[in-house]
């Protein structure tokens, strides 16, 4: 028997870039266009850059790939490389850290964020680290048991439910539960949790 591939995993990039401040105009059209690039590859699935202050040169970026295979095209291609070579007149270093899973579910961007003061005085936003794993599953499963749960017991006076294939009935409870999961259920426990988690 052959074992199976495991199946690859989103993977966000988030990236730190110190930019020479008298050459803001051109590093803002540069950063652009390896966004307009990176759009056109397949399994991007997102980007975006903010800076840390107005007179600031720490510029923080980020992008997400559906794989790492994906993310590897895009990082390999000659287009990322000339990209990059242009930029090399002004980008005078750079940090970079990879993550992968769910763990986005778990970031609070808004509270969640801690300044620190860099040693030349500007600024930076330094984001927590994702709570461990098994935390994560935990809370996943505080909200979907519930939610499946309830939902089980709403569908099964439905006339023809139980007589439906059961690839069908699962097919049908992921299709409802899924954006309720993420749009409502997550965000409430991950809130209601933030303590735990964070400890």
């Amino acid at each position: 028997m052959s074992a199976t591939a495991p199946v690859s995993e989103p993977v966000t990039v988030s990236i730190r870039r110190e930019v020479d401040p008298e050459r803001i105009a051109e590093a803002t059209a540069w950063v652009q266009t390896g966004v307009n690039l990176a759009t056109k590859y397949p399994g991007f699935l997102g980007s975006g850059w903010v800076r840390a202050g107005e007179d600031s040169q720490v510029w923080h970026m980020l992008y997400r790939f559906a794989s790492e295979e994906s993310l590897t095209a895009w990082e390999q291609s000659g287009e990322r490389t000339w990209w990059l070579s242009m930029g090399e007149g002004f980008v005078r270093s750079e940090r970079s850290k990879r993550r992968t899973g769910i763990e986005g579910w778990f970031d609070e961007p808004s509270t969640g964020s801690i300044p620190v003061v860099e040693p030349d005085g500007t600024t930076t936003v330094a984001v927590a680290p994702a709570p461990p794993r098994w935390k994560q599953a935990v809370s996943i499963w505080l909200g979907f048991f519930p939610v499946n749960l309830a939902f089980t017991y709403a569908m099964s006076p439905v006339p023809g439910w139980d007589g439906l294939p059961i690839w069908l009935r699962v097919l049908a409870t992921t299709l409802v539960l899924t954006p309720i999961m993420t749009y409502w259920v997550l965000p409430w426990v991950t809130r209601s949790l933030r303590g735990w988690l964070a400890r």
